[in-house]
């Protein structure tokens, strides 16, 4: 008898198999994947030595050597779905003892095995040999995508503890695919590729025992995320479903007579277009979340994808909040909580100045308006004591669980009301929250009502920010009013000053000639500064236009206006005409109030001057007086801040700022050297045109 190389390929394959499992059942079988692969190896040793068989003039039907194909391809799937962290059989590695179990590739694995089974024992074609290729092609792809799951999920530690084990998986699912699609391709199997096909398993046994030997220092295993396993049903419930349709229309064209292609054409366009309107529909994707949570997982949620979603999602919608979107926030914090329950419609009442609760907002609900929810109500004070959520459903069957509190009819009127969430941490209570029913019924329990206290606790944190900030907004809005008008009555204040000055003088003086041309000059210019203000009130957001005025002139009409006081300033200009950028107004007005400020800290028989120095490209003027002077700590800290002065109530602590702004906006400073009882020496720093 001659041995071919399909005979011993399987032969070494089966025999490869065979010791890895004695390995793994010596020295591992603790946990779900080790028992899984020394299952999946020891079928898969059957499964060679069945096809070994056929070299030895064994006659094994070929339903049978099929037969044990499927057995080992499900060990195998066995494998995959332990890595994933799902069970078929229960046992205590996972917490709880429950039935896991995969309604997608074992339901095309069990379909085939009994039509193989079946035609094997009754010799009926079933299924023709072309459908099942296209089957085991779908195996093999299935499988190939698991994997690739497998190990876009793992950690860089679980990578490196299933690294080989992957290698070896993906050769025995690849190698199928390829030995499957040449055969559908060719209408023929390759007898090349179906003879190596023993020895390309018995390559990935050493494989598997290595990754058995590193599993002693590595534990094999990953996490799976909820969205995996969502994406992963769904995409093989489909696959099935679109097998289901290809066969059925199949079958439409060998039965179908005349009308069989068209009828085959319209069948498989309806179940597309079915397909696509059951996965675009939120009922079933919400359905499918919830078999999920209830079927695949110890928790129903995962907590770190939620609070990184619910983070995200109040963070984002907080930072666009502007004065024209107020309800943006409270209308993202209901989308929020009902999306922990799968709730799609709701409404938010937040705290008002009163303390009572008004409407913030609704989401899919009809046009009606929510009264306000009084600060002492049943409701409110049941949030105080409680901090817990109202299932009204719990509330129409048995009142007597929430302390019989009264809840308003507006709220139990709305369509299919189901859950209050109170906004707030302890006794401060923000806000409230109702959600409707969800479009898919969810049995609540402690985790759901954990997870909704947290969330609108954190929640309740980035309202009341949100409404700090409203606060804040409309206090710096009447700050700066405020401020305006602060600025205009120091303006005043100074024009009446003057004033007042020309008419204490005006009895003594009233016949000099001299005095009654100074007294035109002060009211014109005292006429022509209230315009100014008058302009100023009524364009506050206009530009002041600038110009290029003569230094001098300006220094010499500050000097004119404060001649008549007492002590009179000494004033040295420079002889040299200097030309500033700057509005004539406001300079004159900067200078001015600073010599004023040395007249009224100056005693009558003090000295005041106004002396300047020439600098490249800058001019200083410097207003010195022998003055009370100021405290270093009041010139470093308060002096040039708004309403801060030491003259006590006359003084308003507007000039010294105004003045240092003023400069500072055309490219000057002033700096003050100042000591008690000695005097002060303001210097103005102001840059000048040309060299």
């Amino acid at each position: 008898m001659e041995i071919n190389f399909l005979t011993v390929s399987h032969s070494l394959g089966a025999a490869a198999y065979l010791l890895l499992s004695i390995y793994i059942a010596s020295q591992h079988l603790r946990r779900a994947t080790d028992r899984t692969l020394f299952v999946a190896s020891l079928l898969s040793a059957v499964w060679l030595a069945v096809l070994a068989l056929q070299g030895f003039d064994v006659n094994v039907p070929f339903y049978v050597r099929y037969t044990f194909e499927l057995i080992r391809n499900t060990a195998w799937f066995g494998v995959l779905y332990a890595l994933l962290g799902i069970q078929f059989i229960p046992g205590k590695s996972i917490g709880k003892h429950r039935l896991y179990s995969t309604a997608g590739i074992l339901i095309l694995l069990a379909f085939m095995l009994a039509i193989t089974i079946y035609q094997g024992v009754t010799s009926n074609q079933f299924i023709s040999g072309y459908t099942t290729l296209i089957l085991q092609v779908s195996i093999s792809v299935v499988g190939l995508l698991l994997l690739e799951q497998v190990w876009q999920n793992a950690s860089i530690f679980s990578r490196s503890g299933i690294k080989y084990l992957t290698i070896a998986m993906a050769s025995l699912f690849f190698y199928d695919f390829l030995m499957y699609s040449d055969a559908l391709l060719f209408q023929q199997m390759s007898t090349a590729l179906w003879d190596s096909r023993g020895a390309i398993n018995t390559l990935a046994a050493p494989l598997i025992a290595l990754t058995m030997i590193n599993s002693r220092k590595q534990p094999i295993g990953m996490h799976v995320s909820r969205q995996m396993i969502f994406h992963s049903t769904t995409l093989i419930i489909a696959g099935i479903y679109l097998l289901i349709i290809s066969a059925g229309g199949y079958y439409i064209s060998i039965f179908g007579g005349s009308w069989g292609e068209a009828l085959r054409v319209l069948f498989i366009f309806l179940g597309i277009l079915i397909l696509v309107i059951l996965v675009s529909s939120p009922i079933i994707r919400a359905k499918i979340m919830v078999f999920i949570s209830k079927n695949f997982f110890d928790y129903k949620y995962d907590y770190r994808d939620e609070w990184i979603k619910s983070t995200d999602a109040l963070t984002n919608t907080h930072s666009k909040i502007n004065v024209t979107e107020q309800n943006e926030l409270p209308t993202e914090i209901i989308k929020i909580l009902g999306d922990l329950v799968g709730s799609r419609s709701g409404a938010i009442w937040g705290r008002d100045e009163d303390g009572h609760f008004v409407s913030r907002g609704k989401l899919d609900l009809k046009n009606k308006k929510f009264e306000a929810i009084e600060s002492n109500s049943d409701l409110i004070n049941y949030f105080k004591n409680n901090e817990w959520v109202i299932n009204l459903d719990e509330y129409m069957l048995d009142p007597t669980k929430y302390d019989l509190i009264e809840i308003p009819d507006d709220i139990l009127k709305q369509e299919q009301p189901w859950l209050l969430i109170p906004l707030g941490v302890s006794n401060n209570i923000v806000g409230i929250v109702l959600l409707c029913e969800p479009i898919a019924s969810l049995d609540l329990n402690w985790e759901n009502y954990d997870l909704l206290k947290i969330v609108s606790q954190q929640a309740c944190s980035y309202l009341e920010q949100a409404n700090s900030q409203e606060r804040l907004g409309a206090a710096r809005q009447f700050e700066a009013v405020n401020q305006t008008s602060a600025f205009l009555v120091h303006d005043i204040k100074t024009i009446i000053a003057q004033l007042s000055l020309l008419v204490k003088n005006a009895e003594r003086h009233k016949t000099n000639p001299e005095f009654i041309e100074d007294m035109i000059r002060t009211t014109s210019h005292t006429v022509e500064k209230m315009e100014h203000l008058l302009h100023q009130i009524h364009n506050p957001t206009q530009d002041e236009t600038t110009e290029i005025v003569a230094l001098s002139p300006i220094l010499l009409e500050v000097y004119e206006s404060h001649k008549n006081s007492n002590p009179i300033p000494s004033l040295e200009y420079p002889e040299k005409e200097l030309q500033i950028h700057a509005n004539k107004e406001q300079l004159k007005s900067v200078i001015g109030h600073i010599v004023q400020n040395a007249l009224d800290a100056t005693p009558k028989d003090g000295e005041i001057s106004i002396t300047t120095k020439l600098a490249p490209g800058y001019i200083f003027i410097f207003v010195q007086d022998s003055g009370c002077g100021m405290s270093d700590d009041f010139v470093n800290n308060l002096l040039f801040k708004p309403f801060k002065s030491t003259k006590g109530l006359t003084g308003m602590g507007i000039g010294a700022y105004q003045s240092r702004e003023y400069l500072r906006r055309i490219g000057g400073a002033i700096s003050v050297t100042s000591q008690l009882e000695i005097g002060t020496c303001f210097t103005l720093k102001i840059p000048i045109l040309g060299k």
